[in-house]
């Protein structure tokens, strides 16, 4: 079994960056692809990003293509989402997943969730 617990969101203005963090704990961390996902108020939870166990690997929606980036630190447990030019529309509660197989843009194909992060970004 796995525990994730994500943190580093919060307020921040149009244009800014953040980083979130995603700690693992299991011993199946480190060959599991992991996701992120989100949900922003009212609307129902969205792929953002995925990277493979390797970390060789990674995949994103449209929406953040060219100003997110997921990496991974299998030796600390870790997977990061690193936000870049964010926008209001960016606003929404983010979850790290593990991938039941390999990344997937479908929520119901991950096993272990956090439980999420809140980004709010202001224009």
């Amino acid at each position: 079994q796995v525990q994730l617990a994500e943190s580093g969101g919060g307020l921040v203005q149009a244009g800014d960056s953040l980083r979130l963090s995603c700690a693992a704990s299991g011993r199946t961390f480190a060959i599991s692809p992991m996701g992120w996902f989100r949900q922003p108020p009212g609307k129902e939870r969205e792929f953002v990003g995925g990277i493979s166990w390797s970390g060789a690997t990674t995949y994103y929606a449209d929406s953040v293509k060219g100003r997110f980036t997921v990496s991974r630190d299998n030796a600390k447990n870790m997977v990061y989402l690193q936000m870049n030019s964010l926008n209001p529309e960016d606003t929404a509660v983010y979850y790290c997943a593990v991938a039941t197989s390999g990344v997937s843009r479908n929520s119901f194909d991950y096993q272990y969730w956090g439980r999420g992060t809140q980004v709010t970004v202001s224009s």
